[in-house]
């Protein structure tokens, strides 16, 4: 079969049965995203008058937080330069007092939460719970029509209620988000693909503030769902994240009492001990899903450096070396899916067989590519409207060498009692954004996998 013809009775699949998927519990972070479409002229200006040397030595190697304009530039700088992206908490306020002076070209509902609730329940009529740690006005404005629900507690019992009807005028948490496509010069950097860079300016979601809600019923809202995806630990420090820790532990708990498979979506960690301490999460998660640079950073804290070196050398990364890396991180914690999705291509790693696992990264890939084409997807009709972007002609190498080094057919290998599942992407030439992909591919695949079931 042709990857075209995988695609459409993939995505045939999906949309047939997507909606018997029972509920979907979606925490922790929620926020409210400020674009900035980057200029080279503005940004060369910007950081020469910061003090190039400075900014540079920072694009080199990221610092663990933004507390000086210096690091903002250098992490963005460090972004454009690998065409990867990266996500930092911004602690200075003369730095947030500056970005906000800098200001931005559209507001967009933000966080993982945020992304995924508008995506499943807004568009795929997935009912979904979501944790939203500030219920602003203008928060609440940003989420869809549809399933969509927070909980709410009213003479003590509790609610579920659309965020518009949660009537709360709390904090807005706002993230500038820089974006640069594929092609973007400045200075003498150009980057290899559009991608963009985060500067977190929140108190809440960097350091996981968990809502009351949740803490005082967390097992009566896990009662209502049959699947659960946790994000947003990527900000937290050696110095703020034993509380938070604790409490999604015990959150793990619950879900695993009940038989709910969590998913945890990984995203850049700076944090070394946080990254130990997510770690030693993953036994209690079904599914992780991560990119190269974040399984990279994983790999370094199991003490595998040349695996993690292997998965930055190479455009597009080598994906034997990304198997290598996926089995010692299954093998290390037991969890049960291992979803890597970089630009190009995915795979899956599951200790469970079947078609069903490849054609949710298929239903994925083409939800990404309608995002990146369209800028909104508004319907699960919309999705299909990506069929006609090209599938990636360079991943046919990548193809041929999982081919040669696993006997790989349509997409699916054995390889040490695992399966591996591989999937070539549909690359949109011009994407209106690449905010929120990552997030739609995730979702997509956890969520349609289980619903193929």
């Amino acid at each position: 079969m042709t990857w075209d013809s995988l695609y459409s009775s993939a995505f045939e699949g999906i949309r047939k049965s997507i909606e018997k998927v029972g509920g979907v519990l979606l925490a922790y972070n929620t926020n409210i995203d400020a674009i900035r479409y980057l200029d080279p002229k503005d940004l060369e200006e910007r950081v020469e008058k910061a003090g190039r040397e400075e900014v540079f030595r920072y694009s080199e190697e990221l610092p663990k937080k933004i507390t000086s304009v210096q690091h903002l530039f250098g992490g963005i700088l460090w972004s454009v330069r690998r065409g990867k992206a990266a996500e930092l908490y911004v602690e200075s306020c003369p730095v947030r007092f500056y970005m906000k002076g800098w200001g931005w070209d559209e507001l967009r509902m933000g966080g993982q939460v945020g992304i995924m609730a508008n995506l499943l329940g807004g568009v795929y009529n997935v009912p979904v719970i979501a944790h939203v740690p500030q219920l602003s006005r203008l928060q609440a404005e940003l989420f869809k029509e549809g399933p969509i629900y927070v909980p709410k507690a009213e003479n003590g019992e509790l609610r579920l209620v659309h965020p518009k009807e949660f009537q709360a005028d709390e904090e807005s948490c706002i993230h500038y988000i820089y974006e640069f496509p594929r092609g973007f010069r400045v200075f003498n950097f150009e980057a290899p693909r559009e991608n963009r860079f985060i500067a977190s300016a929140d108190d809440y979601n960097p350091n996981v503030y968990i809502r009351p809600e949740f803490k005082e019923a967390f097992e009566e809202i896990a009662g209502k769902v049959e699947l659960a995806i946790i994000s947003g630990l990527q900000a937290l420090t050696e110095e703020n994240y034993r509380e938070p820790m604790e409490t999604i532990r015990g959150h793990l708990e619950v879900l695993n009492e009940k038989g709910i498979p969590a998913h945890l979506e990984f995203a850049f960690t700076p944090d070394e001990k946080v990254r130990e301490e997510i770690l030693k999460l993953l036994p209690h998660f079904w599914s992780v899903g991560l990119n190269e640079v974040e399984l990279a950073s994983i790999m370094e804290v199991l003490g595998e450096k040349v695996i993690a070196e292997k998965l930055l050398a190479h455009d597009p990364v080598d994906p034997v070396a990304v198997t290598e890396a996926m089995l010692k991180l299954a093998e290390k914690t037991g969890v049960r899916r291992i979803h890597f999705h970089t630009y190009g291509y995915y795979l899956a790693l599951t200790e469970y067989r079947g078609k069903f696992v490849r054609d949710a990264l298929l239903f994925a890939a083409l939800a990404a590519a309608a995002k990146a084409k369209l800028g909104d997807v508004r319907s699960i009709d919309d999705v299909v409207k990506a069929m006609d972007v090209p599938v990636n002609e360079k991943a046919r190498a990548v193809e041929e060498k999982l081919v040669a080094e696993y006997g790989m057919k349509d997409g699916i290998a054995e390889v040490n009692g695992y399966q591996l599942a591989f999937i070539p992407t549909k690359i949109v030439a011009k994407p209106k954004s690449t905010v929120g992909i990552g997030d739609t591919i995730s979702s997509s695949a956890f969520v349609g996998e289980f619903a193929l079931r």
